[in-house]
């Protein structure tokens, strides 16, 4: 269900990195939300450093959308990265089964969109 990468890169190189990919791939990342901000801003001390980048590529998104309008619950895709003891780990759920849940009619594009982030979160790490 999930796919992970682990890295001992910075988490700004693997987020430059994650920009790249996206462009190269054509697919953008729409936000990339800083958990560790975020709670901070709340109050709230988090000491592990989290991101999360949402990638899209609407093309493929249009695609899925107009198959079940309820995948739109599921987009953008995204790609966490996170702390460890060892480093960075990228994760994502798998887009094909994320889109279980919607029915048929969707694998293919599900394939296709989770084999590009797949190559996002390697070339990355």
């Amino acid at each position: 269900m999930l796919f992970e990468v682990d890295s001992r890169k910075s988490l700004e190189e693997i987020g430059q990195g994650l920009m790249d990919a996206a462009a190269r791939h054509k697919f953008g990342v729409l936000t990339v939300h800083d958990l560790q901000e975020t709670m901070r801003k709340k109050g709230v001390e988090f000491g592990r450093a989290v991101r999360i980048f949402e990638v899209c590529n609407p093309h493929q998104a249009k695609k899925v959308l107009e198959a079940n309008p309820a995948v739109s619950t599921a987009l953008p895709c995204r790609i966490s990265v996170y702390e460890t003891e060892q480093g960075m780990r990228l994760s994502t759920i798998l887009p094909s089964e994320m889109m279980k849940m919607f029915g048929g009619g969707m694998e293919e594009t599900a394939r296709e969109v989770e084999e590009v982030v797949k190559a996002m979160m390697r070339e990355a790490a």
